[in-house]
This record gives structure tokens, C-alpha cells and sequence, in this order.
């Protein structure tokens, strides 16, 4: 793992630790721009026209893609909120068999990145409430001052479980956000890409709703109707959340990022390799998204990233110097190498690494059996490599799945 996270070997045999150190870019520091992080509910990449699905479910989003950074080929180590959510966090996949991390009182205490923003006021909001998973302990027993907005805080009504509309998430969020002073990291998380499926009467003649056939709804990878409709309100709702912060002043000055809490498996194969869909990819291909006009400049990237690099990545772009303790790495660097994207099935039981073309997967609860399966990610066909290449793997799979147990309880707030 130091070798792949391109540490010195040796300095961390004898530290133990692979704690690192990264300095503010002076120029950046200066200005302290603001962060703002949408963690998106199911925002699976191959339901996005930014990605190809002709049903063209996110014409806002790829209209931001084209002015922003967009991370084509980023995965979440598992899929859940709660686990996607806790790696944005902390930068360690959730690889818990039994149940999620947030819910294990042993691993409370974690440090974030967040923390580093000196001198940022630090935010959360959520429509509904934060009780869920726990991930209000997870929130106020690990980020210094947090102003934690949850259902009950707002002026706006609730429509279902899920709390107030993300509509008036994304509304109410601007609202406190333009009137803050300070330099400020705040992360707004979603929730109406998700079964009910609500959208309020309000919203809904804003909303372009397509007459689609059930075989072009299965062909571009939805379930029904009510799912697709979601998907054009989540990007209704991403549009009046840019129109609203291009009003205020805190608008220029600020990196903002989208990314997917997890994705949804599903029928891929009209904009994916056939591996997406057969191998369950589905599940953990997000689409992540720095906007950031005039700091960021329009690119299309496309090497392996995970979602635990969020918060390296956004400290690096606002010149913020950062404790990095977890598996987290600053995708923008000179020295990134070695891209790969770790994978944690629960279901399934399965653990794997995506690197270069291969995914390499195999069980880790038959120990007589691993049932070691390495596949070519775009030819959807089983290889043989090397036996040097396949213990490459291997050892990269169990390096960063043992290394991830171990930081869930040994990576406490700093």
C-alpha cells in the first residue's frame, strides 16, 4: 500500500502509519475559495446523458460537465448511502460484512479532512433527518463546529420520509451559504433520486417529462417511468440550485463537486461495456463533477478514481494543507500513479480491484474456495495473465481491504 499510495516504504515500515502531510499552494491559500460537496442520491453514470443515455435524463448536469472537470471513470468502494456517504468522509471504504461503520460505536471517532479548512466555517445539510445510520454521530463527533441542517431546520414543508424537497434543499442551503462571511466547506446531501420517488405539484410543470416505451425504458437502463421522472427532477433540481448560488456573491468563489453516493446495478449495455452490467459495476460507477469556472478548466478524466479521493482532491484545488492519514489520494497531483478503483460487494461477498483494463474480484467468506475471477473490463471476457500479474492483484486486493478494516477503528480524529 505505501507503494501504491506513493509513500516511502521504509519511512512508513517504521512509522507504521501512512500518514502524510500535504502543503497549501500559496496562491490559492490566499483567496480561500470556497467548497461545496453534493453527495447525489443513485446517481448511477450510465442513467446520465452525461454519459451517453439517450433519454437524455440530465441535460443541466451535462451542461455543468462541459464547463467542469469530469471524473468518467470514478467508483465508490461499496454500494449504500450510508457506506457512500462515510467514504466521502473519511476517505476509508466501508468494507463492514455485518453492518454499516456509522453504526459501529467502536469507530465513532474518525478523522476528516474537513477539519483542515482553517478559518472555514463547516456545513451539512439534509432534508431530512440525520438520525438515520447514525450518521449524526458520525457528523458531530468528528467535524469541529458543524452547523448541522437537518428536517426541522428549514422553513420548507416535508413531502415524505426523506424530509423537505431537494428543490428546497438545494434553496435553503443557498439561502444560509450567501449570507455566511467566513470562507466555507459545506456539503449538501440529496435524496429524491430514490424510491418514492416524490415530486411535489410545484415543481412538476418545470418538469420536461418524456412518453417513454417500456423497451426504451429497459434499453437505457430504467426500471419504470416514476424512476426516470426522478432523474429529470434531480436535474431540475441541480439547475435551480446553480441559477440561485450565480446570484450571490459567494458564486465565483467557490469549487463546487457532485458526486454519486453509490449507483444502482442495472441494464448498462447501451452506453457500457457488457462487464458494467454482468459484473455488477453498475452498482459503484458514479459520475463526479468539479465545477469551478475560471479555477478548474473543462476536461474529460479518465483514469481510475474512487469516491475516498474527494476530499484530498477538494482541500488540493482550495489550497488547503491537509492531514491525509486514510486511502484517500489527491487525484489532480503530478504524482498520481497507480490508478485503481477498490470494490466491496456485501452481498455478494466479494472483494476485487479495477486496474488499467482488468478487474480482478474473488470471495472472502469460502476459504476453501476464493473463486478468483480476473476479466477484461471491455471485452466483458475472462483472461489469463501472468502469475506475477495475478499475485500483483491479488496482493493490491487484500492490501487495500485489510488496510481499510484496520483504519475503520484505528483512524481517530486527529
Amino acid at each position: 500500500m505505501a507503494y501504491w499510495l506513493g509513500l516511502d516504504s521504509n519511512q512508513v515500515q517504521q512509522s507504521g502509519s501512512i500518514y502524510r502531510k500535504e502543503k497549501a499552494i500559496d496562491s490559492l491559500a490566499v483567496s480561500k475559495p470556497n467548497v461545496v460537496i453534493v453527495i447525489c442520491e443513485s446517481f448511477s453514470a450510465y442513467k446520465s446523458s452525461a454519459f451517453g443515455n439517450a433519454l437524455q435524463t440530465t441535460p443541466f448536469f451535462d451542461s455543468l460537465s462541459n464547463h467542469g472537470l469530469l471524473f468518467t471513470k470514478c467508483f465508490t468502494p461499496a454500494y449504500g448511502t450510508a457506506r457512500g456517504v462515510w467514504a466521502t468522509l473519511t476517505g476509508v471504504p466501508d468494507v463492514q460484512l455485518n453492518k454499516t461503520a456509522s453504526r459501529n460505536p467502536a469507530a465513532v471517532s474518525q478523522h476528516t479532512i474537513i477539519n483542515d479548512f482553517k478559518g472555514y466555517q463547516k456545513y451539512y445539510f439534509l432534508g431530512g433527518s440525520t438520525s438515520w445510520a447514525n450518521i449524526r454521530g458520525v457528523l458531530t463527533n468528528n467535524i469541529d463546529s458543524l452547523h448541522l441542517y437537518e428536517e426541522g431546520d428549514y422553513k420548507s414543508k416535508r413531502i415524505d420520509v426523506w424530509g423537505i424537497s431537494d428543490k428546497n434543499l438545494f434553496l435553503e442551503a443557498n439561502g444560509v451559504l450567501a449570507k455566511e462571511q467566513q470562507p466555507f466547506v459545506a456539503i449538501i446531501q440529496t435524496a429524491d433520486n430514490h424510491r418514492p420517488y416524490t415530486i411535489p405539484e410545484e415543481d412538476k410543470p418545470f418538469i420536461h417529462f418524456r412518453n417513454v416505451s417500456s423497451d426504451s425504458l429497459q434499453r437505457w437502463g430504467f426500471e419504470s417511468m416514476e424512476e426516470l421522472n426522478a432523474f429529470l427532477y434531480t436535474d431540475y433540481c441541480y439547475r435551480k440550485f446553480i441559477e440561485a448560488a450565480q446570484k450571490e456573491t459567494y458564486f465565483k468563489n467557490t469549487i463546487f463537486m457532485f458526486i454519486g453516493d453509490h449507483g444502482i446495478k442495472g441494464n448498462a449495455n447501451a452506453t457500457m461495456p457488457a462487464a458494467f452490467t454482468t459484473q455488477g459495476l453498475t452498482n459503484m460507477h458514479v459520475p463526479w463533477l468539479v465545477y469551478a469556472p475560471g479555477r478548474v478548466a473543462p476536461q474529460k478524466f479518465d483514469r481510475l478514481v474512487s469516491q475516498v479521493d474527494v476530499l484530498p482532491t477538494a482541500a488540493s484545488l482550495a489550497g488547503v494543507a491537509y492531514n491525509n492519514t486514510t486511502l484517500g489520494r489527491n487525484v489532480l497531483a503530478a504524482n498520481y500513479n497507480n490508478p485503481a478503483a477498490f470494490y466491496f460487494d456485501v452481498e455478494t461477498k466479494r472483494i476485487g480491484v479495477q486496474y488499467d483494463s482488468l478487474l480482478y474480484t474473488k470471495n472472502i467468506t469460502n476459504k476453501g474456495n476464493k473463486q478468483v475471477i480476473i476479466t477484461n473490463v471491455k471485452s466483458n471476457a475472462p483472461v489469463q495473465v501472468s502469475t506475477a500479474q495475478t499475485q500483483h492483484l491479488n496482493q493490491l486486493t487484500d492490501a487495500y481491504y485489510e488496510l481499510a478494516r484496520y483504519l475503520i477503528l484505528n483512524n481517530k480524529k486527529r
